[in-house]
């Protein structure tokens, strides 16, 4: 069987698992990335916000902290890999505006707007005059909104082909294959087989197969990643020149109970996202999908049905049980997790890297990683 060596094996190349190797390589550490198709993903789907605000649900401080944290890292970040890599990220440092279309969607959105002040965070009420002053376009049912000034948006796409680049420049080799079973001698994992029974050895394993990490053949019963595909459809528009500027900033508003949020790009494209399916591994792009998108969009923007269908697509997010990443070691030595970020891949990029990559080389958890150890479900199971 045909064997080649790394310090450290990634099984998985989307942004996350890209991110880490070039974090890795950048320590001295010798790094292969196996994918099939390195720099695609999730990503390629995803809207890009960097919106740990903005996003932030009740009961989920600790993953507030970890957004937050990887989203102050991420003009750095940017700047950095454009310069390694000579590509663009689409990182833009526009803002969010969250908005409410009714009486009962304002009330839900100044709650969370007192939860932020609770919590010392950076947001701004509006009045809905105040919000269509910020963005013309928005409807005139509007009837409030939150500004979040820090958060922000990439384009998870560039950010896939830049990394890509950036892994080459730093001397990671992308093994274009499939990671077909874990191998494991003595206790400890030491590489993987490819689907074409290539072997590849390494002192230390990550896998960040995002909602494939628990199909890998070899992974003992109990260290398996417990986390599962929530699909999601999204849609792009382009805005031609004349409509310009259509929106200056990231949109988002509750709509029948449904979130949706509408991105601007530099490029002219309008993302619009997402639908929350739980179909298993399905990604077909369905005419209701798309239906009820442009529908709650339209009630917030009236003026997208003025603008080019550009393309329809669907993705599948690594949803975990509690909607937070799994990170760090697990319970079978030589391997690291780096998956289950859910609607967060692309924020939490910057943060799972730096992270992962410190494990990696000095063997300690950042403290900021605390409360996402992949052992904590195991945990959990035992005291049932």
């Amino acid at each position: 069987m045909p064997r080649t060596r790394s310090d450290v094996l990634v099984i998985g190349g989307g942004i996350i698992g890209l991110a880490v190797a070039w974090r890795t390589a950048q320590r001295g550490l010798s790094v292969t990335v196996l994918d099939p198709d390195p720099g695609h993903g999730a990503a390629q789907v995803a809207a890009g916000m960097l919106a740990p605000v903005t996003e932030l649900q009740y009961g989920e401080v600790p993953l507030l902290r970890l957004g937050m944290a990887s989203n102050a890292r991420y003009a750095d970040f940017a700047a950095e890999l454009e310069q390694a890599s000579g590509l663009p990220t689409g990182y833009r440092a526009c803002g969010t505006l969250a908005v409410a279309l009714g009486a009962d969607d304002r009330g839900e959105l100044h709650e969370l707007y007192e939860f932020h002040q609770r919590l010392g965070l950076d947001s701004s009420w509006l009045t809905g005059r105040e919000c269509r002053r910020l963005e013309p376009m928005l409807a005139p049912s509007v009837r409030g909104g939150l500004h979040v000034a820090e958060d922000h948006q990439v384009d998870g796409r560039r950010v896939g082909a830049a990394l890509v680049a950036a892994c080459s420049q730093a001397g990671v080799t992308l093994w274009q294959a499939r990671a077909d079973r874990l191998t494991v001698e003595q206790g400890k994992a030491v590489g993987a087989v490819t689907d074409a029974g290539e072997a590849i050895d390494a002192d230390q394993v990550v896998l960040a197969a995002g909602c494939r990490s628990h199909q890998l053949d070899g992974l003992p019963e109990g260290v398996l990643p417990p986390v599962r595909p929530v699909k999601g459809q999204v849609l792009r528009l382009r805005i031609p020149a004349r409509y310009t500027p259509f929106l200056s900033r990231s949109v988002r508003a509750v709509v029948r109970g449904r979130d949706v949020y509408l991105v601007p790009r530099e490029n002219g494209e309008l993302v619009i996202g997402a639908t929350s399916e739980e179909l298993g591994y399905d990604t077909t792009v369905t005419a209701g999908g798309v239906y009820e998108l442009l529908r709650d969009a339209h009630e917030l923007v009236p003026g997208i049905t003025e603008l080019p269908l550009a393309e329809t697509s669907a993705g599948l997010r690594p949803g975990s049980p509690d909607n937070a990443p799994l990170l760090g070691p697990t319970a079978l030595p030589g391997l690291i997790v780096a998956t289950g970020h859910y609607r967060d891949g692309v924020l939490l990029t910057p943060v799972t890297a730096d992270v992962v990559s410190e494990y990696l080389a000095t063997g300690h958890v950042p403290d900021l990683a605390a409360h996402f150890s992949p052992t904590r479900f195991a945990v959990q199971d035992a005291r049932r």
